[in-house]
């Protein structure tokens, strides 16, 4: 039986404002992407998801949704949508888009009416109280920004809940009228042909006293009730949960394989940054041990960086510090309990550690996620506000406005990025498509590898003793194959013997290059990794 799509998804991370600009009007749209889709499937990836594309006031950058059912006119039409599905599943490639379940713009309609007060069309839309006492096991997830989840409505003298921005109440989904009504917004872009949804926030739907009000039971009756309504669509659709979470709290987002199909590795992702900084395997080796098997058909999502802050919220206290120092030492760079960086200026540069990095993420069991930008080794630009500075204009040539843009400068939605150490002239597509070397072209090489081999799409993986610290070594198998992975955590050279009796009598041949090793025998295998070196080796019968 053929595994569903998303089994074998490279998924690639797009800001619809911050591609390209068709109009020159300084501002990104449908129809710019549209042209560069052939772009897009050539870095080998066969899906993209689209951040918010409705229609908002933009203080949360489009997650402050006033219409569900719309596009930004900044952005294009429905037309324009339509064209661009077309034309992606002309190229084979899925589109999926952020659905945001939880909250509204307090400028959508409903809020509008509702803030009137009780009597008035949607006000039980939305979450009240005469007082700012309930729910106080909640958490301030902005703490930056936010002083308490409860804000005052002057219009009716009540507080409204909200789980992020102020101007951000939430939805009540203990009314059965929002949850038919979100549903059937799920409906009409499902109708229109979209191939899935990035939920967004998706622990915070219900509120419940004497708890975290987050990651509860009736959050997951909810999902049950969605899945079964994609299900029914054909071909397969998929969701694609945001919920940053504990490995054994996260992992209750797939259910028994009846709620959603992925969910982003938080914990994963952020171990990958404390590891290669620490130079030590066992934050990852440890996760990896005790990461609960998946139902079948569901999949992880790993990724390194993307829209959002790096977040280091369920690390402990003393890990958080350890990462802000090694990787945000100026305190501007942080942002709520995490870092407000692009990923090549996270890790300065090193692209040794970045191809490491990739490595992992292409080789670890789940689809591996990546930001636009992030195969052309884009900076950002601290200088903007929140996380606008990992959302900067994708740099296509040395030119004007790096070939975002024929607006003048000034009009661009945010500017190029020129600081000196990522200035675009040095940073872009068309200089890097033209070198052979670059990093564009190493990330499309190993995307096609990993994409050619179908051992990658099982979810089975073993753990490899190893007798050095600083290598994680782990293999990956499906029915009779075998690939063995070793990653180097060290900025240095390093030897490791592991014991591959096993698989004694199998030749090693590594996978990008095909040179073949001495076949295993009893003993111990000896390899010499270099610095933040890696292998992917099938070990294939003599």
């Amino acid at each position: 039986m053929k595994p569903p799509w998303w089994q074998d998804m490279v998924l690639y991370e797009v800001y619809v404002r911050g591609y390209f600009d068709s109009n020159a009007d300084g501002i990104g749209d449908l129809p710019g992407l549209t042209s560069k889709l052939d772009y897009i499937r050539d870095l080998g990836v066969n899906a993209i998801w689209l951040l918010p594309i409705f229609p908002s006031p933009l203080r949360d950058d489009g997650y402050d949704v006033s219409d569900f059912r719309g596009i930004h006119p900044d952005l294009g039409t429905l037309d324009d949508f339509r064209r661009l599905l077309d034309r992606a599943h002309e190229l084979g490639l899925r589109v999926l888009v952020d659905l945001v379940l939880n909250h509204t713009s307090d400028a959508h309609p409903w809020f509008v009416s509702a803030r009137k007060g009780p009597g008035h069309a949607h006000h039980d839309w939305y979450v009240w109280s005469p007082a700012q006492d309930k729910y106080a096991g909640a958490r301030v997830i902005f703490s930056d920004t936010e002083t308490s989840n409860w804000t005052l409505e002057p219009a009716c003298g009540l507080y409204y809940w909200h789980r992020f921005y102020s101007h951000q109440p939430d939805l009540n989904f203990d009314n059965p009228a929002v949850r038919e009504e979100m549903l059937d917004v799920v409906r009409c872009w499902l109708d229109l042909g979209v191939d899935g949804f990035r939920v967004d926030a998706v622990s915070y739907l219900f509120e419940r006293e004497g708890t975290e009000s987050q990651n509860l039971p009736e959050t997951h009756a909810f999902v049950r009730e969605l899945r079964r309504m994609v299900d029914a669509y054909s071909p397969a659709r998929a969701l694609l949960a945001e919920a940053n979470h504990p490995i054994e709290d996260l992992a209750a987002f797939f259910g028994q394989g009846d709620e959603f199909h992925m969910a982003f590795h938080f914990p994963l992702m952020t171990r990958l940054f404390l590891a290669i900084r620490l130079e030590d395997s066992r934050p990852l080796a440890e996760l990896l041990a005790k990461s609960p098997s998946l139902p079948g058909g569901c999949q992880w999502a790993m990724f390194l960086r993307n829209h959002d802050e790096l977040t280091l919220e369920h690390v402990t206290k003393e890990e958080r510090e350890y990462l802000w120092r090694e990787y945000a030492a100026e305190t501007a760079s942080r942002l709520n309990l995490g870092i407000r960086r692009r990923l090549w200026p996270l890790l300065s540069g090193g692209r040794r550690q970045i191809e490491l990095l990739h490595a992992l993420i292409l080789s670890l069991p789940g689809c591996a996620v990546l930001y636009y930008g992030d195969e052309i080794a884009m900076g950002d630009d601290p200088r903007l506000g929140d996380r606008m500075g990992m959302r900067t204009p994708m740099q296509w040539t040395a030119g004007s406005n790096a070939g975002f843009s024929q607006a003048e400068a000034p009009r661009l939605y945010a500017p190029v990025v020129t600081g000196p150490e990522w200035h675009y002239a040095g940073r872009n597509v068309a200089s890097q498509d033209r070198q052979p070397t670059s990093f564009l072209n190493w990330l499309r090489r190993m995307v096609r590898s990993h994409r050619a081999d179908p051992i990658f799409r099982g979810p089975g993986l073993s753990l490899v003793p190893a007798d050095n610290i600083h290598v994680l070594a782990f293999v990956r198998e499906r029915d009779d194959g075998r690939i063995l992975c070793l990653n180097n955590l060290s900025r240095f050279v390093q030897p490791v013997t592991v014991d591959l009796s096993e698989w004694k009598g199998r030749v090693p041949r590594e996978l990008i290059g095909g040179a073949t090793f001495p076949a295993i025998g009893s003993d111990p295998y000896l390899f010499t990794l270099g610095p933040h070196g890696f292998y992917w080796m099938r070990l294939e019968r003599s």
